[in-house]
């Protein structure tokens, strides 16, 4: 016992451990301190008694059994609660993690275990020099001889020929994967499966040992939210490549769901990339750097002002567009035969509507559909000259289904690009319905088979080996020389593109497949009996049945009013407009994982609005973490 006119009535030993880096193995020392010593007091007091000299600007003061950090070096040992029994560890607050990229390579990095995960993936995004975020709010650097900017490349890499390697390791990843290693990956079967993947996701607000990772852990860095602006082909080669090797790798597990047509053009891409990659790979830092600054801003704006072209403009401003044609419909029924029947179909707003015949358009339609919140499912095979949309909209007691069959690809172009802006709410009037309309036409003709089939007398004539391009389930369907031909003969609509074209076509076709952007969690609403699937993607929510996979009902952000979480019972509750009103309990993952996706889409559906903007990080932790 310490006698009490020395220290006081108040004192008491609070014993503290020292991690490893101090030298040796883990030691304990033990201070004489009260409860309105502060925190900073407290790890001086410790310093002085270790009596190392080095640096300690990095170490702070971890409290295992509450597990969580005593950053706030004014606060006292009262205020924090720590007693004597309170076990405290004298750490470093930067440690190695090894971290999987989207491109399955791993880095070692040194990164904070201390900070909340939202600055540590900011910090590792910019050190990759791949913000996750949108470009543009990068600060542009300068050289302090010259003046001129310098590249992202060499910004954060440096300027040895080393640095350069390793953001070519970034932006050029060549395909390295063998048909026996994707064999052994796991791939999701149902649709439960796939809500299982999103389980694991950290929580953005608190810091990662809090959240159990130690020193040296593995961790997967995944794009989570699926709206990508502004993809610039000349300042993003290394955020392209990632989002092309996540989407790749989501397409050879079969995370996402496409028909054997689109799969081989998959493939095709896939096999042009690697073909360029591993062509041209020492020489692509140097070649794209050094593009012309002048040239590729008046490349830029020309792009910008195309949109500003005569025959892009309506003569009329109030005159909303419309299409009218003759398609074929069919309304689906249980036990009833797939017939189609040809109305007159006019679509004007965000409303088709279909009568007999032409000359009947000016009395009243036959039905009226308004696509706003409905889902459109595209049921396309150019080799079978089938192009039908299938429309799923919201009604009372679930989806009403309906098809669609237009005559050819240029017509299906122009109502699919219609329908996909009707869902959102908007009508052909809007900036994005030629775009819309161009990139459907592109990914059709990808999908063209009419080229002269080339011969492949031999699988080695593709220098690599086809299955490793194609899920494993359709490499046990096919021959070697099978896949090849067919790869083959994909790859002749798309042989002309350049590498980082191939790329973003490469997005923009997994950005065009029905389950895009789709995140699964296995939830029980409010008053249900049975356990639902919610799928949530970056504009909407899908309650979906768990035993068929069918939706039941669609709700987009646009039309939320407000929503809260009640953690005590772990119960997301949301408002929409017309007094609809839904609440559940995730069951697949904690039910922070919901709220943020929820919070982080609504930040990013009304920060597109103003692109221009910079990110406000305190507005997103009070959407995806401040709540709690």
């Amino acid at each position: 016992m310490t006698s009490s006119n020395e220290y006081g009535s108040s004192s008491w030993e609070l014993i503290v451990a020292i991690d490893h880096q101090c030298g040796g193995e883990q030691k304990e020392s033990t201070l004489q301190v009260s409860g309105d010593l502060h925190i900073g007091g407290v790890m001086l007091k410790l310093v002085e008694q270790i009596r190392v000299s080095q640096d300690w600007s990095d170490y702070a003061l971890w409290w295992e059994q509450k597990q969580c950090w005593l950053l706030k070096t004014h606060w006292t040992l009262d205020k924090y609660g720590v007693q004597a029994d309170a076990k405290l560890l004298f750490t470093v607050q930067h440690k190695m993690l090894r971290l999987r990229l989207p491109s399955m390579k791993t880095v070692r990095l040194n990164v904070s275990f201390s900070s909340v995960v939202f600055k540590v993936v900011g910090d590792i995004c910019r050190t990759l020099a791949s913000p996750g975020f949108y470009s543009k709010t990068m600060t542009p650097i300068y050289d302090p001889v010259s003046g001129t900017p310098v590249s992202s490349a060499v910004a954060w890499f440096g300027d040895s020929p080393l640095a350069k390697q390793s953001w070519n390791n970034l932006a050029f990843s060549p395909s390295n994967c063998t048909p026996e290693s994707l064999a052994k990956m796991y791939q999701p079967r149902t649709l439960v499966d796939k809500a299982k993947l999103n389980a694991g996701w950290l929580d953005s607000s608190r810091s990662l040992m809090e959240q159990g990772i130690q020193e040296d852990d593995q961790l997967l860095l995944r794009f989570k939210y699926y709206s990508f602006f502004d993809l610039n082909a000349k300042y993003d080669a290394v955020r392209i490549n990632q989002l092309y090797e996540q989407a790749r790798w989501a397409i050879l597990l079969e995370e996402i769901d496409c028909t054997e047509e689109e799969t081989f053009i998959f493939a095709a891409l896939q096999y042009h990339i690697s073909k360029l990659t591993l062509s041209s790979g020492s020489q692509v830092f140097t070649t794209e750097a050094e593009t012309d600054e002048v040239e590729a801003a008046l490349s830029n704006l020309e792009v910008t002002l195309e949109g500003g072209k005569a025959e892009n403009i309506l003569e009329d401003i109030t005159d909303i567009p419309k299409l009218a044609d003759n398609l074929k419909l069919f309304r689906s029924k249980k036990l009833a035969l797939k017939a189609f029947k040809q109305y007159w179909f006019v679509f004007k707003d965000t409303s088709v509507s279909y009568f007999k015949n032409k000359e009947a358009e000016h009395g009243e339609p036959i039905e009226k559909l308004n696509l706003r919140g409905c889902e459109i499912v595209p049921d396309v095979s150019v080799s079978g000259r089938k192009y039908g949309i299938k429309l799923l909209i919201p009604v009372a007691d679930g989806m009403n289904e309906v098809h669609l069959r237009c005559d050819n690809e240029n017509q299906y172009a122009r109502w699919m690009a219609a329908c996909v802006l009707a869902s959102k709410g908007k009508t052909m009037a809007d900036s994005s319905y030629h775009p819309e309309v161009h990139n459907i036409l592109s990914f059709l003709k990808m999908k063209s088979r009419t080229a002269a089939p080339q011969d492949v007398s031999d699988v080695e004539s593709m220098d690599m080996k086809p299955e490793c391009f194609i899920s494993p389930r359709y490499a046990k369907k096919y021959k070697s020389k099978q896949l090849a031909t067919r790869i083959l003969e994909a790859h002749q609509n798309i042989a002309h593109m350049s590498l980082v074209e191939a790329k973003l076509r490469f997005v923009q076709a997994w950005q065009s497949l029905p389950e895009f952007g789709l995140s699964y969690y296995i939830v029980r609403f409010k008053g249900s009996k049975k356990d639902d699937l919610l799928g949530i993607s970056y504009n909407r929510l899908i309650r979906i049945d768990t035993a068929t996979g069918d939706p039941i009902t669609t709700w987009r952000f646009s039309n939320m009013k407000q929503w809260n979480v009640n953690w005590e019972i772990r119960q997301v509750a949301i408002e929409f407009d017309q007094n609809v009103s839904i609440a559940f309990a995730c069951l697949s993952a904690d039910c922070k994982v919901v709220h943020e996706y929820i919070g982080g889409y609504i930040f990013l559906s009304t920060r597109s609005k103003d692109q221009n903007e910079t990110l406000d990080e305190d507005l997103f932790h009070k959407l995806t973490g401040g709540w709690e």
